[in-house]
């Protein structure tokens, strides 16, 4: 989990399916879940994908005046929470809103960093987390921005711990 490097599976430059208004979406590589009906199966190898360039990445961002923000899926992007770190301060610097998406809950993620301190620090530089496993038969085609009935839509500034 120590590792600074970015492995990504995908970049998707403008889309309105994974949070609000319009995102750059990155997709990270590899996933420990491996929930069944998983909608990127693709990006469950840890190998594979390739290294992203983040100020590349900012700078992209940066050229889209239409952005209103940057999600970060999966994969699961909380085992690379030192990577994802500059990435997600950036794009607030630039005045984007930051969606990170895991299989892991809020609850899950607040006792692993614990150990892992950047997770907490990945967690502050996010406003949004949709949290937990896709669960196969939970799935609901009517709900927002997730696909089971388990996963929560949690606004970050409300649910963590003080600083």
């Amino acid at each position: 989990m120590a590792s600074k490097e970015l492995r990504l599976s995908g970049i998707v430059e403008e889309s309105i399916v994974d949070g609000e208004g319009i995102r750059f979406v990155v997709f990270t590589q590899g996933c420990p879940h491996h929930c069944p009906g998983c909608h990127n199966p693709q990006t469950h190898p840890f190998e594979g994908g390739f290294l992203g360039d983040i100020p590349a990445l900012l700078r992209q961002m940066g050229e889209n005046p239409l952005l209103q923000g940057l999600t970060i899926s999966g994969g699961e992007p909380f085992c690379q929470p030192e990577a994802l770190l500059p990435l997600a301060r950036g794009a607030r610097e630039q005045g984007k809103d930051v969606t990170i998406y895991s299989g892991y809950t809020l609850e899950q993620l607040l006792e692993m960093a614990k150990d892992h301190p950047a997770i907490l620090d990945l967690l502050r530089a996010c406003d949004i987390l949709v949290d937990g496993p896709y669960v196969e038969q939970l799935r609901d085609l009517t709900l927002t921005f997730r696909g089971s009935s388990n996963q929560r839509i949690l606004v970050l500034k409300e649910v963590l711990p003080p600083q």
